[in-house]
């Protein structure tokens, strides 16, 4: 079971505060876990600090995952890094302008982002910049919506055989 070490929390404040400055947009625990927003602009030099730094030893990702804030019109990454050694977790995010998505990738920091990064961009449109074969890989090569966005459509629109009157239309 995780604990909130306030500690190793207050380390990795200070640490990444002191290393990257305005770049650490905002912090917030959530649940049970920091929570930490960074500029797109410097998520790939700290992630790479946060697995490479002795004191932080986050060598695990263990899951990434894309978001949608139509109202700001952004798209962006959750990324959850665990340290093994201490047994600490934590949370990144960080965000895009939905009409260029584009992130570098992390499949170059930890390789398990393959498959991950595939999925965030067959389901939300974002582009990692330098991954090895960013194709699809859950939906069909033809599609080109990205279905959890929140504007996807939830039904067919050309069916003509749906009687809307059934659904209160």
């Amino acid at each position: 079971m995780y604990k909130i070490n306030t500690s190793r929390d207050q380390l990795v404040l200070d640490k990444l505060n002191q290393q990257f400055g305005e770049a650490i947009e905002m912090h917030e625990f959530i649940t049970d876990m920091l929570c930490i927003t960074v500029n797109k602009d410097a998520i790939y030099d700290l992630l790479l600090f946060l697995r490479d730094d002795k004191e932080m030893n986050f060598n695990f990702l263990t899951t990434l995952c894309g978001m949608h804030y139509p109202e700001k019109e952004q798209l962006g990454v959750v990324y959850h890094l665990h340290n093994f050694v201490d047994n600490h977790r934590i949370r990144i995010k960080t965000a895009t302008n939905i009409t260029h998505p584009v992130l570098p990738t992390a499949t170059t920091i930890w390789p398990t982002a393959n498959w991950m990064e595939r999925e965030t961009y067959d389901f939300y449109g974002i582009q990692f910049d330098g991954h090895p074969n960013l194709t699809r890989i859950l939906n069909v090569d033809e599609m080109t919506d990205f279905p959890l966005r929140k504007d996807f459509p939830l039904e067919d629109q050309t069916r003509e055989d749906k009687n809307d009157a059934m659904f209160g239309r």
